[in-house]
């Protein structure tokens, strides 16, 4: 009898600690002025889609790109982006309880034009990604969320072949390893995709390795990156080709095996694709295709890693630029900068198409979607 009733007790706290966990979706904008809310955070029922206000956040400029801490209690921003001869990561805490969002402190990026930050998974440190001049820039963050001095920066000068728009580097994104033990930044300007080990034990955690680099084909403009769940595979989304390439993973190594139009094949010139994510399920993968597109292309991942095209979504407005899919699998929100209008899609898990669900929200020049269970 004490057997049977220590079960249900423990079964009960079982079910409140998975009813307590709650999905937020947190929104980022290209907005200079300091009296808007220029983050936004809503709460996702995962049941229906809808999304429900809670918090936002003003006095802060250009906030184009978000990420949050692996237990969910800060976020950090990309901020001052695209504003000439300035550049900053800032940091806020994330309270659901109390519904709000409070800045803590910022810092240079390290370069101008910053468009993508990560977090590694001890929660000790920050890597971001500055665009204009090619740069990658390590923070060390400290317990109470706020972002240190600068620890390392590096900064890149090759281009590649297209006269305007790969006169330099343009460092696009900075995305851990599955092991969190390398960091890989996609150049967009020099056509590579740069590499890095990742020494978490160590004051200047970047690590010089034996292949600084890969080369992408020419012109391809190589900007986010995202790794299979299984860990075997990476898949590289080319802003400039519209293509997204697939490779074999291996300690720090990326070998190709596939290259894959993100556009259907009678679409020949203007491509401008930009975000790319696995279903957590590791069947399906997602990009977003901005210009004339405005779409997101899907795609079946067979055993090898191999990408099938299945169909294509559209977002329903301008220049889906980022996106994001929540832990369950059952969502996907896009953001739609030109139009200001966030899409939440339904997932079907056995064929990976999308529905649009819920009412769809607006903010303006918004430019970033995190989702984040906590």
């Amino acid at each position: 009898m004490k057997q049977k009733i220590n079960f249900l007790a423990i079964a009960f706290l079982l079910t409140c600690s998975v009813f307590s966990q709650n999905t937020y979706v947190f929104l980022g904008s290209y907005n200079k002025d300091v009296t808007a809310e220029s983050i936004q955070v809503y709460q996702l029922d995962t049941l229906s889609g809808k999304l429900t206000k809670i918090t936002a956040a003003k006095n802060v400029i250009n906030p184009s790109y978000l990420t949050l801490s692996p237990n969910g209690k800060f976020l950090y921003a990309c901020t001052e982006t695209k504003t000439p001869n300035a550049g900053s990561v800032s940091s806020f805490e994330f309270n659901p309880e109390n519904k709000s969002l409070t800045f803590l402190n910022k810092q240079s990026s390290g370069g101008e034009n910053p468009v993508y930050v990560s977090v590694h998974k001890n929660g000790k440190w920050l890597v971001n990604a500055n665009y204009t001049e090619g740069s990658v820039s390590v923070h060390p963050l400290l317990e109470n969320g706020k972002i240190d001095s600068l620890a390392q920066n590096f900064q890149y000068s090759d281009g590649s072949v297209h006269k305007e728009r790969q006169t330099r580097s343009h460092v696009h994104s900075a995305v851990f390893s599955p092991q969190n033990d390398y960091i890989f930044l996609p150049d967009l300007g020099a056509d590579k995709i740069r590499c890095y080990g990742f020494d978490e034990t160590q004051k200047q955690p970047l690590i010089e390795t034996k292949n600084p680099f890969l080369k992408t084909d020419l012109e391809a403009g190589p900007r986010h990156f995202t790794f299979h769940p299984n860990q075997k595979f990476g898949y590289c989304i080319e802003e400039m080709a519209g293509a997204i390439s697939v490779y074999e993973y291996v300690n720090g190594t990326l070998k190709k095996i596939q290259r894959i139009n993100a556009h259907p094949d009678k679409i020949k010139e203007g491509f401008e694709s930009s975000d790319i994510h696995i279903s957590p399920d590791g069947k399906f993968l997602y990009a977003t295709n901005r210009g004339k597109e405005n779409n997101i292309a899907i795609f079946s991942i067979d055993e090898n890693g191999l990408l099938k095209n299945i169909g294509y979504q559209s977002t329903l407005g301008k220049h889906p630029r980022i996106f994001a899919i929540d832990e369950s699998g059952k969502f996907l929100v896009a953001s739609n900068v030109l139009t200001g209008n966030v899409i939440v899609f339904k997932r079907d898990p056995k064929t990976g198409l999308l529905k649009k669900v819920g009412k769809e929200i607006k903010m303006e020049n918004v430019s970033c979607v995190q989702i984040k269970r906590i």
